[in-house]
């Protein structure tokens, strides 16, 4: 049998606490009101997800240990994105190391996924091709030939955007749900090991560790105003560097990213306040915004609501 969730979001703090194989931060970087929704098959072995957002996001975070995880476009339309630095394209697979990941997404954004316990792929790979997956220990994306990628996702749609939306009591019968799954691992195994791997470049690297410190310094600093030369300081590098290693992998400047960032924590700090104690000013200070005048022209700009319709919300 297989478990099926559907859901629909209205803000990305719930759309990400329902992601069941990362743990991520979601930053929308235009205005909107938010939509998402997420489509989850579980099997006995393997996890499908599949996810639409509608606007443009930068995800920071990791994958949760214990499984390994595998993106990829779902749509039939040409779409963009930038994993760890790098320019994903139709036809390609992420293949997801345990470590940070920042990814740049467009509007109407289309992925899915497909996950299995490290001992469950290697027994698969070594069952199907007689040797343990061997993924690379840098970020790296492979491109199986088309047909091979075709069918994985024609299954990926009949199992998670049609069989589970339109006939789930199918996955509910164990000898069904076990023969697609098998059907599935099997596409997904052959799409992994024959296929063509880009990994990260070393200057990518080098950039994807220090844009890694520079979200440890961020997190370990979470209600402090910052400020880029305190920053490179911490982090050991220079400012140029920094700069060039935040526009590769989030697709913008540090200063305009902390500035993004501290944004979507007051929201979020604004949201879960008790009205009657809290104040938008104590809040907006806490988080180093100064200007109270600019913060909210700044914050209506970006939210779609002022600041205290937030608080009242």
């Amino acid at each position: 049998m297989a478990s099926i969730t559907a859901l629909c979001f209205s803000d990305p703090l719930s759309f990400q606490a329902a992601i069941s194989t990362a743990d991520l931060q979601l930053l929308p970087t235009a205005r909107g009101q938010f939509r998402a929704e997420l489509t989850k098959v579980c099997f006995n072995q393997l996890w499908m997800q599949r996810f639409y957002q509608n606007l443009p996001l930068i995800n920071a975070g990791a994958m949760k240990p214990g499984r390994r995880v595998f993106t990829f476009f779902t749509s039939a339309e040409p779409a963009a994105m930038r994993h760890c630095g790098m320019d994903v394209l139709s036809g390609d697979i992420i293949v997801n190391n345990f470590d940070g990941i920042h990814q740049q997404t467009e509007a109407e954004f289309r992925l899915g996924s497909m996950s299995l316990t490290t001992h469950r792929l290697d027994a698969a790979c070594k069952a199907i091709t007689s040797r343990e997956f061997s993924g690379s220990p840098l970020k790296h994306l492979v491109r199986p030939n088309a047909a091979l990628m075709s069918r994985l996702l024609k299954l990926h749609e009949m199992m998670v955007g049609q069989i589970a939306t339109t006939v789930p009591e199918v996955l509910e019968m164990p000898g069904a749900a076990r023969s697609l799954e098998q059907q599935l691992i099997h596409i997904l195994v052959k799409c992994l090991t024959e296929s063509v791997s880009t990994q990260m470049t070393s200057g990518g690297h080098r950039h994807d560790k220090i844009v890694a410190k520079f979200e440890e310094y961020l997190e370990a600093n979470p209600n402090m105003p910052l400020y880029v030369p305190e920053i490179c300081a911490a982090i050991g590098a220079t400012e140029r560097t920094l700069r060039n290693a935040c526009e590769e992998h989030l697709g913008m400047g540090p200063i305009r990213y902390l500035a993004l960032r501290r944004m979507h924590l007051v929201r979020r700090a604004l949201l879960r306040a008790v009205y009657s104690t809290t104040t938008v000013t104590s809040i907006a200070t806490d988080h180093g915004f100064w200007e109270l005048g600019r913060f909210a022209v700044n914050y209506h700009s970006l939210f779609g609501e002022t600041p205290s319709m937030t608080l009242h919300r």
